[in-house]
């Protein structure tokens, strides 16, 4: 069975991890001013949880009103660093301020998705992955930074661990699926449980 799915994000790995796990979908970018989302949300003091659950839901309301019938997946990923939400960094410099903050430390990685059907939530879900950086030497993560720069500005955190970031950390907890931005399994599982995908 064909799946009538729209993906709300112009994310590549996301379209990756879909297309390998065999599910069909096309794809339409919501034009939306995350930045405002975010500092209106951190104004009223919400958790990183809620601001990626919040983000996730806004792509999929926005794509879902010009898509009637369909299934729109929105999407979005947060670093909580002891409370504190990090994004994706502005510049090298801020990159490598943010590894040397975190490292020898834990974070964890908020993976939010969110189904919209004409206009309404029909399914959400937020993955976890808690993970410690080791506790690496000022030299490596400069080269790190400098070698990596062109990949991992646009990755909250500064690392992909899909790539040679995995070398900055001592554990990892948690799904590789929502590392990489989607909690592809609970997603499979909803899928399947409605009859859009085969099972």
């Amino acid at each position: 069975m064909t799946a009538h799915i729209v993906l709300a994000s112009g994310s590549e790995i996301r379209a990756h991890l879909l297309r390998q796990a065999g599910i069909e979908f096309e794809t339409d970018v919501p034009r939306l001013d995350e930045q405002a989302i975010k500092a209106a949300l951190l104004a009223e003091q919400a958790p990183p949880r809620d601001i990626a659950d919040a983000l996730a839901e806004a792509k999929a309301r926005k794509i879902s009103a010009k898509h009637p019938g369909r299934l729109v997946l929105g999407c979005d990923q947060v670093l909580d660093f002891e409370g504190q939400l990090l994004s994706k960094p502005a510049s090298a410099e801020a990159a490598l301020s943010q590894l040397k903050e975190m490292r020898g430390k834990r974070h964890m990685l908020l993976s939010a998705a969110v189904i919209y059907r004409d206009g309404e939530p029909i399914w959400r879900h937020v993955g976890q992955v808690r993970l410690v950086m080791r506790n690496c030497s000022d030299a490596y993560l400069e080269n790190y930074v400098s070698r990596n720069w062109d990949s991992i500005r646009h990755a909250v955190g500064a690392y992909k661990l899909e790539e040679e970031g995995v070398r900055l950390f001592a554990s990892i907890e948690g799904s590789y699926f929502n590392v990489l931005g989607l909690p592809l399994m609970e997603l499979i599982s909803y899928l399947g449980l409605q009859g859009v995908i085969e099972q």
